[in-house]
C-alpha cells in the first residue's frame, strides 16, 4: 500500500492509500493539512473493509510510521533525497556535502548493505570536521556545519526504512511513491482549472477522478 498527501493549495489536499498491487485507489480523505490521526482512520476503514496491509510506502512524515506498526514501512527514497537536497542544496560548497550528496545520488540503485558501508565511511571520515562548532556574538557556542548534520541526522533516522523493499522481495514493495505522481499531478492540473468553483464541485471532481 502507498500512502501519500498531496496539496491543490495551501489549506486544500488529499490524503491517498494506493494499492501497487490492484493499481488503484482504495480510500481517501480530503483534509486540510496532514496529520497522522488521518492515516490511523484510513488504515482502519480499509481494513474494516477486509482489505490487509501487508507493506507501506510513506514520505516520511513524522507521527506516520507509528500508525503502521507490526506492518514493514519502506520510507520512499525519493522523498528522502528532497530532504537531502532542502539541506545540501544544488550545488554544496563544502567537500563533504558534495561527496554525501554523491553517495546519496545512488540512493535508489544500492544494495542496502552497500550503501550502509559508504554512508558510514562517510560518516567516519567527516566526524570531527562536523563536530566544529563556532562561538557567536553571544558568546553561546553552535555546531558550525549545521545543515550538514541535519542532512546526517535525516539518513541516519530513516535508513531503518529506506531499504524494506529490499529486506521483503517476496512482498514486491515499491521503494518510492512515484507511481502516485501522474495521479497527483492530474488532481492539482485539474483543482487548478476549476479553481472558482465551489468546493462541493471541486470534491465532485476529485472523488471522480479517485474512483476510476
Amino acid at each position: 500500500m502507498i500512502a501519500d498527501t498531496t496539496y491543490f493549495s495551501r489549506n486544500e489536499g488529499v490524503c491517498i492509500f494506493y494499492s501497487s498491487t490492484l493499481n488503484r485507489v482504495v480510500d481517501y480523505s480530503i483534509i486540510t493539512y496532514e496529520k497522522s490521526s488521518t492515516y490511523l482512520e484510513l488504515r482502519r476503514r480499509i481494513e474494516r473493509k477486509g482489505f490487509t496491509i501487508t507493506a507501506v510506502v510513506i514520505d516520511g512524515r513524522k507521527g506516520v510510521r507509528e500508525v503502521f506498526s507490526g506492518i514493514p514501512v519502506q520510507m520512499c527514497q525519493f522523498h528522502q533525497l528532497m530532504i537531502l537536497r532542502r539541506y545540501l542544496t544544488l550545488n554544496p560548497r563544502l567537500e563533504s556535502a558534495g561527496e554525501l550528496k554523491e553517495i546519496c545520488k545512488y540512493l535508489c540503485k544500492m544494495e542496502k548493505d552497500e550503501f550502509i558501508y559508504i554512508f558510514n565511511k562517510w560518516s567516519e571520515k567527516w566526524f570531527g570536521f562536523l563536530s566544529e562548532r563556532t562561538r557567536d556574538d553571544a558568546g553561546k557556542w553552535h555546531y558550525t556545519h549545521r545543515r550538514l548534520r541535519s542532512a546526517r541526522r535525516s539518513i541516519f533516522t530513516n535508513l531503518p526504512y529506506l531499504f524494506t523493499y529490499q529486506d521483503y522481495p517476496d512482498l514486491g514493495i515499491p521503494n518510492t511513491t512515484n507511481c502516485l505522481e501522474s495521479l497527483n499531478a492530474k488532481l492539482k492540473e485539474l483543482t487548478r482549472v476549476h479553481r472558482g468553483y465551489s468546493k462541493q464541485v471541486k470534491l465532485k471532481i476529485i472523488a471522480e477522478i479517485l474512483a476510476n
